[in-house]
């Protein structure tokens, strides 16, 4: 198959659409595209405008955006919910028996929840909310498995205009507490654990630990039952989801809230180790959410559409329970290799999934398990396919293209941030030819730039920064309870967004992104993007994938190391196959590229949505006896392996 991608490389590297997509939306061709984008940028305000009356509004609003650098507020003065826009207006139509949710748990057992069933459970846990005590601009904290009811507490908080804040439930006790603390949480939805990799996470048992070393602000904890493992339940404080949800009506209408109300805050990584509270808000997130899922995903009223993120990445914000409202979204709880490394394709030939949007790390793992698994299975229902998280390499894309998509399923290669909320740069699927590789062209509305250190542009194939030069509607509104630390996003370049990104832009105006500008190393005064060298290890025909990162060397100042997973059935990793690699790299980069050490691993560090912890991977390369934070991996046994082959 790599020979075969290879080829395919060599002959060309822009591809149109398949000759048998059919597109629903009213973008048809790259010059209606480029009509509507040139408005989109001279005249933003009109154009949101127009698009916001796709919403359901209880209030109009005074004006569409009071821009004062660095803060936006986007429809101020508008009222509307949520909730309503992703459910009540639907429930008044034919799609009141739609589904609107296709779960699958990782053991096997499934539900099916109607758009008039999801919306009666939302409106329950709404009062179960407000009979706990939660009134609008409390703080709910979520910490779940991916089940339906995830989905549930997010949309009833919205109702009721409760801000939430989900905590991903790989993560420990610890960061439960110092999230919750920071968002000063009234209370907990959890549950009594959640399945993966065919054990069960003990979730109850941490948010447990969580009060205990102190969560000062919760009063009350909501526990659904998923396991059935016992789990202790501290009177007057917790509460079982079903005996609430038994006595709680199912009539709660929709609360009307600002457009720049809370809608949640999320926490991401900080460079100075404690998490950033991202904020968003109702109106403008919602707006560019839906948008992007309509055009971008191009979704129709019989697709059903899976994007494989975690409820608690932004990812599964936006693409999973706010974005496609209307459509049918499906869920799944475990993991993609249990028990076996079919299971994701075995799932897309059951319920006959039309779109799948996933990660590029896991696309590769795929590559790695090889192709037997997917062709295992008919996946010919499927029609379009999406990558998100880090940016793909060329290879993966192809593998994707002809194994996954057998040619005929455009490929949406989409870029975003969790501060940014919603796609920003991504093909219009039977609109823009596409280059493996790359996140192609901006969304409406969208002004991105590369940069150099002065915020010029740079040329056509240059490197530099990548930012964004006007405000979004889903962009985000500040950090909670640190603004300062909101205003460093727009210091590099004053009034100018700073992604922390570096990216290039091709002559046809097409953006490659090459990944974290700290993820640069320097190599005896010569600076090197990780993206750049991993890319080029990645295009050898027996390496599955790979992560480059620098440790710290006397004469260099920084060396390359990479860690490398080599493709199934390809030759025995040794010496002979390290020196080929090394070699390989110096062809496709230069001598400058070559790696000072290749490690070969079975699997490496990854977050469960999917991205590389370089971080784990540089503490391992410097030699260090310790490693940081580890409560985002994934598999603890690949940092176990990783450990045990270094020594």
């Amino acid at each position: 198959m790599a020979a075969d991608i290879e080829s395919i490389l060599r002959e060309t590297r822009v591809f149109g659409p398949p000759e048998a997509f059919q597109r629903s939306a009213h973008i048809q061709s790259m010059d209606d595209y480029r009509t509507l984008y040139e408005r989109s940028i001279k005249d933003p305000e009109g154009f949101w405008g127009e698009q916001a009356q796709s919403l359901r509004w209880s209030r109009q609003w005074d004006r569409v955006l009071e821009w004062k650098a660095p803060f936006a507020k986007w429809f101020p003065g508008g009222q509307l919910n949520v909730s309503e826009n992703c459910l009540d207006r639907h429930v008044t139509t034919w799609r009141k028996n739609k589904a609107a949710i296709i779960w699958e748990g990782e053991p096997g057992d499934t539900r099916t929840l109607t758009y008039q069933e999801l919306l009666r459970e939302v409106c329950r846990f709404a009062n179960v909310l407000r009979g706990l005590g939660v009134v609008k601009g409390d703080r709910v904290g979520i910490y779940m498995p991916m089940i339906p009811e995830a989905a549930i507490t997010m949309l009833a908080c919205t109702r009721i205009g409760a801000t939430h804040s989900v905590v991903f439930g790989g993560f420990s006790s610890e960061a439960v507490r110092d999230r919750m603390n920071d968002a000063e949480a009234k209370i907990i939805v959890t549950a009594d654990g959640g399945y993966r990799r065919g054990a069960v996470v003990p979730l109850k048992a941490n948010v447990d630990g969580a009060l205990k070393s102190g969560c000062k602000t919760v009063k009350s904890v909501v526990v659904v039952r998923r396991t059935g493992e016992p789990v202790p339940m501290h009177a007057g404080r917790d509460h079982w989801w079903h005996e609430r949800m038994e006595a709680a009506s199912d009539v709660c209408p929709a609360e009307p809230l600002d457009s720049e109300h809370p809608l949640y805050i999320l926490y991401t990584s900080g460079t100075t180790g404690k998490p950033k509270g991202v904020v968003h808000t109702t109106g403008g997130y919602l707006l560019q959410v839906a948008l992007t899922t309509r055009y971008i995903f191009d979704i129709k009223d019989e697709d059903t559409y899976w994007c494989t993120a975690d409820i608690g990445w932004v990812t599964g914000h936006s693409y999973v329970v706010y974005g496609p409202n209307g459509a049918t979204s499906f869920m799944y709880e475990g993991a993609p290799n249990t028990p076996e490394p079919d299971r994701f394709w075995r799932m897309i030939a059951r319920h006959r999934m039309t779109v799948f949007y996933t990660a590029p790390t896991a696309i590769r793992a795929f590559v790695r398990w090889g192709e037997q698994w997917p062709l295992k299975h008919d996946l010919s229902s499927l029609r379009l396919l999406g990558t998100v998280g880090e940016p793909i390499n060329p290879e993966a894309w192809m593998w994707y293209r002809t194994v996954i998509g057998g040619s005929r399923c455009p490929i949406v290669d989409t870029w975003w941030q969790t501060e940014t909320g919603a796609i920003m740069i991504s093909p219009l699927p039977g609109v823009t030819p596409t280059k493996p590789g790359s996140g192609t062209l901006p969304f409406f509305g969208v002004d991105p730039a590369v940069v150099d250190k002065d915020g010029r542009d740079v040329p056509a194939g240059a490197g530099g920064y990548l930012v964004i030069k006007k405000p979004w509607p889903s962009m985000l509104r500040t950090v909670y309870k640190d603004p300062e630390r909101y205003v460093e996003y727009w210091k590099k370049f004053p009034g100018i967004y700073f992604t922390g990104d570096g990216a290039r832009r091709d002559a046809d105006g097409y953006f490659w992104i090459m990944g974290r500008v700290d993820d640069v190393i320097n190599v005896a005064g010569h600076r090197l993007g990780t993206m750049e060298v991993e890319s080029a290890l990645v295009s050898h025909a027996r390496v599955a994938e790979a992560a480059v990162v620098g440790r710290p060397d006397d004469l260099k100042g920084q060396a390359l190391v990479a860690f490398v997973t080599v493709a199934s059935g390809g030759a025995t990793p040794d010496e002979k196959l390290r020196a080929e690699m090394k070699e390989h790299v110096v062809r496709e980069i230069g001598a400058i590229g070559r790696p000072e050490e290749i490690g070969f691993t079975e699997g490496l560090p990854k977050t469960r949505s999917g991205k590389i912890m370089r971080r784990l991977l540089r503490d391992i390369a410097a030699g260090k006896e310790t490693v940081g934070d580890t409560t985002t991996l994934e598999d603890y046994s690949v940092l176990a392996w990783l450990r045990e082959e270094e020594e």
